[in-house]
């Protein structure tokens, strides 16, 4: 999302009601940190900038162990009553058969809420 200039904190605070909590569980964090040895140039530029954004306001890091693969963590954290924000296709095929709102990057632009939010 960084990749395409988009400002997933504005668009995130805009969709979801005042009431939510934006949580990172640290899984994700120790991902982009993979990610950074893993690649180069601006992939290498994106996954660094994604995670220094996901350790500031609004965004709250809860620490969970690895246990499982990380998508299966993630569905197993989530409730209906939660929203999971992933532009990965499989997840989020898990997560709506699991009946949890997901919201994704549509058309390298916009998030796109498939499910509902709950107000």
């Amino acid at each position: 999302m960084i990749q395409q200039d988009v400002d997933v904190v504005q668009q995130l605070t805009n969709l979801l009601p005042s009431y939510y909590e934006i949580i990172v569980p640290s899984i994700i964090l120790d991902e982009l940190d993979i990610l950074k040895r893993k690649v180069k140039g601006k992939d290498k530029i994106a996954a660094n900038i994604a995670k220094q954004i996901a350790m500031k306001e609004p965004f709250k890091v809860y620490d969970i162990k690895k246990t499982k693969h990380v998508d299966d963590i993630l569905i197993d954290l989530c409730t209906q009553d939660d929203i999971l924000c992933t532009n990965d296709k499989n997840l989020r095929q898990k997560a709506r058969q699991n009946h949890i709102t997901v919201i994704y990057l549509r058309q390298h632009r916009y998030l796109e809420v498939d499910g509902y939010i709950k107000r």
